[in-house]
């Protein structure tokens, strides 16, 4: 099946279909995640901060104030 055969066939069903479909696909990439190339800009970010972190250095906040400070300013 080409990409526009598959486009089309997306288009036609409904939302909570294609929600599904994109948490599939979502599920299939994170289960090959080795694939995924890591840029070397972000590898460096992330050991930045993973040792910024081991310092003590970076304040950590729980997932719950989190999504509460962003439901209040997008509200």
């Amino acid at each position: 099946m080409h990409l526009d055969q598959i486009k089309a066939e997306i288009n036609q069903l409904e939302l909570a279909e294609k929600i599904l479909l994109v948490e599939e696909v979502w599920d299939s990439i994170a289960a090959n995640n080795s694939e995924v190339p890591l840029p070397e800009w972000q590898k460096k970010e992330l050991d930045n901060r993973y040792a910024e972190f081991k310092k003590g250095k970076n304040k950590l906040h729980s997932s719950d104030s989190v999504h509460e400070e962003l439901r209040t300013k997008y509200k």
